[in-house]
C-alpha cells in the first residue's frame, strides 16, 4: 500500500531455519511480546539480541505510518518500527506474515525477532537489519522467487490467516474460509464497500460493488484456487534487494489466497514483461487470467479510496461499472 513503511533494512540472507522460534511460526501462534520495561527495545537487544553496547541509533525514512531507526551495537545492526498509537496486534501480524514468508525458504525477507508494547502507549518490531543494494532487484529473479513462495507455502486451512492484520492502517479481516469467491467477496471488496458506505456515506460505490460481489463467480470458472501464500501489499515500496542484488520483500499483509490477487497493487509496483514470465513459468497462467486482473486491482485501489479520499474513487467506480457491463449485472 502507498504510504507503507518502506525502508526496512539487513544482516545475512537466510539464517538456518532451525533457529526461528518454531511455536511462534510453525503453528502460527502469537508472536512472542517483549517483557514491559522502561526501554524495552534496548532491553532485549542488550539481552537475547547478544549485544554489550549500542553504539548508534539513526532514524530511517520511508514511511507515513511507523517511525523507523537502525540500532548499531557491537552484535551487528537491528532494524526497529515503533508506533506510538497502535497496540502490538500491528506488528504481530507482521511479524507472523513475515515468519511464514522467510520459513518458505524462497525469497529473501527480514527476519522478526521480537514484539512488543511501549511503556507510554503503542508498539514496536525488532527484526533483521538488510543493508540495501542500489536497484529494485532483477526482475526475472524477482518473478521467479514470489512464484517459488506462492508454490511453497501452502496452508490446508483453506483462505485467510491465523490473525488478522492490516493493509497499511486498515484493518485486514483473515477469517478462514473454505471457498476464495466468499472469501475474496466478503472480507476484501465486502469490507472495503463497508468501510467506504460508513466512511463517506458513499451509496453508489457500496450498491455497485454489492452487485459486482455477488454477481462475480463467473470470472473465476476454470481457474485453479488453491490457498498460496501471499505478500499482500506488494508495491514498488515493498520491494528492494540486498547487498548482493537479490531481491528483498518488505512490510507484508500476509495471508493465503489465489496466487493471482499478488498482482492487486501491480498498478505501481512497475513489473516487467521479463517479471510476469518468469513468474509464470513457475506458476502457470490460469485460464481467464486477463479478466479477473481487475478485480484484483479494485480491492486496493477501494483500500487507497479508504484511506487517502476521493483521488481513487474514480479509479475504483470505473472498475466497477467495467465489470458489471460484462457480466450483465
Amino acid at each position: 500500500m502507498v504510504g507503507h513503511v518502506g525502508i526496512i533494512a539487513s544482516g545475512s540472507c537466510f539464517p538456518a531455519l532451525a533457529r526461528l522460534p518454531r511455536l511462534a511460526f510453525t503453528e502460527r501462534k502469537p508472536f512472542a511480546m517483549a517483557a514491559m520495561g522502561d526501554d524495552p527495545i534496548r532491553e532485549w537487544i542488550l539481552s537475547e539480541g547478544k549485544a554489550t553496547r549500542i553504539t548508534r541509533i539513526s532514524p530511517v525514512g520511508g514511511g507515513c505510518i511507523n517511525s523507523a531507526s537502525q540500532y548499531d551495537t557491537d552484535a551487528g545492526s537491528f532494524f526497529v518500527k515503533t508506533n506510538r498509537r497502535i497496540g502490538p496486534s500491528m506488528f504481530e501480524g507482521e511479524a507472523l506474515g513475515l515468519g511464514a514468508m522467510y520459513e518458505t525458504g524462497t525469497i529473501h525477507v527480514p527476519r522478526p525477532f521480537k514484539v512488543g508494547p511501549l511503556p507510554t502507549g503503542g508498539s514496536f518490531i525488532i527484526m533483521e537489519f538488510i543493508e540495501f543494494g542500489t536497484s529494485r532487484g532483477n526482475q526475472p529473479v524477482l518473478g521467479k522467487k514470489l512464484a517459488e513462495m506462492h508454490k511453497a507455502g501452502k496452508s490446508a486451512k483453506g483462505f485467510g490467516f491465523d490473525v488478522d492484520n492490516t493493509i497499511g492502517s486498515t484493518p485486514q479481516i483473515n477469517t478462514w474460509t473454505s471457498d476464495w469467491v466468499q472469501f475474496y467477496g466478503e472480507h476484501r471488496l465486502g469490507y472495503q464497500l463497508k468501510l467506504a458506505l460508513e466512511q463517506y456515506g458513499d451509496r453508489s460505490v457500496y450498491d455497485k460493488g454489492q452487485r459486482l460481489v455477488k454477481s462475480m463467480g463467473p470470472l473465476f470458472e476454470g481457474a485453479v484456487r488453491e490457498p498460496c501464500l501471499l505478500h499482500g501489499d506488494l508495491w514498488s515500496g515493498n520491494i528492494s534487494s540486498d547487498k548482493n542484488g537479490e531481491p528483498v520483500i518488505l512490510d507484508p499483509a500476509c495471508y493465503y489466497g489465489h496466487n493471482e490477487a499478488e498482482f492487486g497493487m501491480s498498478w505501481c509496483a512497475g513489473f516487467s514483461g521479463a517479471f510476469y514470465d518468469a513468474y509464470f513459468k513457475v506458476m502457470p497462467k490460469q485460464p481467464g487470467y486477463e479478466k479477473r486482473r481487475d478485480i484484483y486491482l479494485l480491492y486496493h485501489y477501494l483500500n487507497h479510496y479508504n484511506l487517502f479520499g476521493s483521488g481513487y474513487r474514480s479509479s475504483a467506480m470505473s472498475i466497477i461499472d467495467d465489470y458489471l457491463r460484462m457480466l450483465n449485472a
